[in-house]
């Protein structure tokens, strides 16, 4: 008998022994496979950042008609309370406009065009080799020791204007690529102006529980109205950019002076790239058409720092209620870790992280809409989807 039960407890101790060694158990085994789904979600996340960014910016593009919609869907003379013939509607005018604008300017643009394509590779050799020193010589009644200075100072810069013909380069190369992903987000605008409210249901039905859905909608509302005061601002800066480039180019008497300033205010929505395609598109014209580029590049930069580091802060702090510092420290963080998509989504990121970190700090129950952003709809998403 003991030896039997000897026998029974080494049998346990072993069976005991491997049940411990066993690895991975279920807990382990667990942990392993939340981390690999996250670190799949994300690689394929960075895979499709681009295709994710075109959604992203049609969303934007849906917030920034949307108040049309509105308006069209409340005031429409046959399709009043419709959404879907509204949506029509605001294409129909903006193709309308489109094409109206294009057969004014179109001619004009067409030919300065051609002949901005063939300046621009003189030009940037120019540039690079030094020699556009002495057509400014020539031009302006430049010295000869004004010559001399400024060929030394791109000679000292070689390789910053070396590096600037190449990125100028770069876009010209992929501005076909470009334009094509751009016409793909009024197109897709068209289904999150349509059915917006309804995909934001469905989600929140799919990764929500019952007991939380309210909470989660509320959240979401609060979310949906950050992004139109967002756009809104947006809006602003770019009406202020196109009176700022009428303005100045009317005054150094620039040849079309109206059509880039309308497209510096549209490039206003691009972060970095967009004042910088501007940049280029009228210090190009200037230069070709021999205009005085270089008060106009002077302006360009004196407006560039009240936009980036007065106006925005505070239109982006005032509308999205968080602070104009951090605003800057955003926009900042953003460059540095994603360039310009960073850029273009550290403030409405943040703004969410807000709204997020309020909404988890309130006691369970007693969750509460901030001020600021409540003083317009409480109960967008509800209308929406109404609507």
């Amino acid at each position: 008998m003991c030896a039997e039960g000897a026998g029974k407890d080494l049998a346990d101790f072993f069976a005991r022994g491997q049940k411990q060694m066993a690895f991975p158990d279920r807990r382990t085994a667990d942990v392993l496979l939340t981390i690999l789904f996250v670190a799949a979600v994300c690689a394929a996340i960075y895979s499709a950042r681009r295709i994710i960014l075109i959604f992203i910016l049609a969303v934007f593009f849906a917030y920034l008609i949307d108040p049309v919609v509105k308006f069209l869907q409340r005031h429409s003379l046959f399709f009043r309370n419709l959404r879907g013939p509204a949506v029509v509607e605001v294409y129909l005018a903006f193709v309308t406009l489109i094409a109206l604008v294009g057969y004014a300017f179109a001619p004009g643009v067409a030919r300065n065009t051609v002949k901005l394509v063939d300046e621009v590779p003189v030009l940037l050799d120019g540039l690079s080799t030094g020699d556009i020193a002495a057509e400014l010589r020539g031009k302006y009644g430049w010295s000869e020791e004004q010559e001399f200075r400024f060929r030394a100072f791109l000679a000292r810069h070689k390789e910053d204007v070396q590096g600037l013909v190449r990125v100028v380069d770069h876009y010209l190369s992929h501005a076909a690529q470009v334009l094509g992903l751009l016409l793909l987000i009024p197109v897709l605008a068209i289904f999150f102006l349509r059915d917006g409210a309804h995909i934001a249901d469905v989600l929140i039905q799919i990764f929500f529980s019952a007991d939380r859905r309210l909470r989660i909608r509320g959240i979401a509302n609060e979310l949906h109205l950050m992004l139109t005061r967002y756009i809104r601002a947006q809006a602003l800066l770019c009406a202020l950019s196109f009176v700022f480039y009428a303005s100045a180019l009317l005054l150094l008497r620039f040849p079309h002076a109206i059509a880039l300033a309308v497209l510096g205010g549209l490039l206003e929505f691009i972060p970095a790239f967009g004042w910088m395609s501007t940049f280029a598109a009228v210090i190009s014209v200037g230069v070709v058409n021999h205009s005085h580029w270089i008060w106009m590049a002077v302006l360009l930069g004196i407006w560039r720092l009240i936009q980036d580091y007065f106006a925005s802060p505070r239109m982006m702090g005032r509308n999205l209620a968080i602070h104009p510092l951090a605003a800057i420290f955003a926009v900042l963080v953003g460059a540095e870790v994603g360039g310009i998509v960073g850029i273009y989504l550290a403030v409405p990121v943040m703004a969410s992280m807000r709204v997020i970190w309020s909404a988890c700090a309130e006691a369970e129950g007693n969750y509460q809409f901030h001020p600021a952003l409540t003083a317009e709809a409480p109960s967008n998403l509800a209308e929406t989807a109404a609507d």
